[in-house]
């Protein structure tokens, strides 16, 4: 009987930890994983060869975000061709970018304000742009992520369970834009996480994707959605149990509605017992900053996500 009753503290004890998972990382700084020849440039302050970084002669319009934490650097509209064989801005977006002076004492070097990483170094007195200075960048410091015409996008939302691994595969899948982990379905408003498991908020973990509908359709989102998760689960996705992680697709249109109830019938015949709910979709709340792209700042995959084909 001892035996017995330590084994179930065990039990409860590893699924506490397992639902408290995100909490205990919440305040931990995760940056992306580096090659050695980023590393190189970004962490040990290298330089690329002149004319051989991919935007140097590059000017699509959006933004450029560091390669290290993702935090925006840049605005096409403020890069301009210098011919000197780097990217080059004569602006950055405010606060940033951190200014401090090189180790040569001369040159001025330029540094993402939120993780450090080097990204180039800074001239003026060139008279090449109105506003006489120039961010010289190295191509491997940045990313870049190109504007998209808006009126094209269309969103969907989806709840099955902790919406970092429903995030993750979504973001996998050409023609989404973005994915992002929040709350939707209860009556308060900005809601905290604490509030949703803690406090009975009546949220859900749901993510919101936008989408490029010429490129993929909502019918194919949904049958992602019901491949990613187990829709036969009550109240949980795999050790994680309770309301907040019901799975459920809140619709937009009758026509959302529509695909979702044909794509549960079909899945009903094949034999599955569907307990995903459908549900009208309301005010989208964007969950705190630590649970967005949670899986690539870690470089882990999902614990309780896995894709299995079921149409």
């Amino acid at each position: 009987m001892g035996k017995n009753r330590l084994m179930i503290i065990f039990t409860i004890l590893m699924l506490i930890s397992q639902a408290n998972n995100k909490e205990i990382n919440m305040d931990k700084k995760h940056y992306n994983k580096l090659s050695k020849e980023e590393e190189k440039i970004i962490i040990h302050k290298g330089t690329e060869r002149p004319f051989s970084g991919k935007y140097n002669n590059f000017f699509k319009k959006g933004t450029y975000y560091c390669k290290r934490c993702d935090a925006p650097l840049y605005r096409s509209e403020n890069k301009f061709l210098s011919t000197c064989g780097w990217p080059s801005f004569d602006d950055e977006i405010e606060g940033k970018i951190r200014k401090e002076t090189d180790s040569d004492d001369i040159r001025t070097e330029i540094i993402c304000a939120n993780c450090g990483a080097h990204l180039g170094h800074i001239f003026t007195g060139e008279k090449l742009t109105e506003k006489n200075v120039r961010h010289c960048v190295n191509s491997i410091s940045m990313k870049f992520v190109e504007e998209t015409d808006a009126s094209q996008c269309e969103k969907a939302y989806f709840a099955g369970g902790c919406f970092w691994g429903i995030e993750y595969h979504f973001e996998q899948k050409e023609g989404v834009i973005s994915a992002i982990s929040g709350y939707m379905g209860g009556a308060q408003d900005n809601p905290s996480y604490q509030d949703v498991c803690y406090k009975n908020s009546g949220h859900l973990e749901v993510v919101e994707v936008t989408y490029n509908p010429s490129k993929v359709s909502y019918e194919n989102l949904a049958k992602l959605f019901f491949e990613i998760h187990d829709p036969e689960q009550v109240n949980g996705q795999g050790p994680d149990i309770g309301e907040q992680y019901t799975s459920a697709i809140f619709y937009s249109s009758d026509s959302e509605k529509y695909i979702a109830e044909k794509l549960i019938e079909i899945l009903e015949n094949k034999g599955y017992t569907v307990v995903t709910r459908l549900l009208p979709s309301s005010t989208f709340w964007k969950a705190e900053e630590y649970h967005q792209n949670y899986y690539e700042k870690n470089g882990n995959r999902p614990y309780c996500h896995k894709y299995q084909k079921r149409f």
